[in-house]
């Protein structure tokens, strides 16, 4: 695939991803994208996210529990 920002090629890759659901903030590991290997940009497509969603909102095993401190620019 055709990176939007670049133009460079992507590859599949496994990675971490951020996740928002419903106000929580959840790291994901291992999930398949497509990476622009130029630039960088991830592309995920609808059903891994959907997929993402689904498993958040099911029971699911919590491997870490990290503290995150929230700034805002001024």
């Amino acid at each position: 695939m055709i990176c939007e920002f670049c133009g460079g090629t992507t590859e599949k890759r496994r990675i971490k991803k951020h996740h928002w659901l419903k106000g929580r903030l959840y790291i994901v590991e291992n999930v398949e994208a497509e990476v622009c290997t130029q630039c960088g940009e991830r592309y995920f497509s609808a059903k891994t996210l959907d997929a993402i969603d689904q498993m958040l909102t099911a029971d699911h095993e919590v491997s870490e529990r990290l503290s995150v401190e929230v700034v805002a620019m001024r």
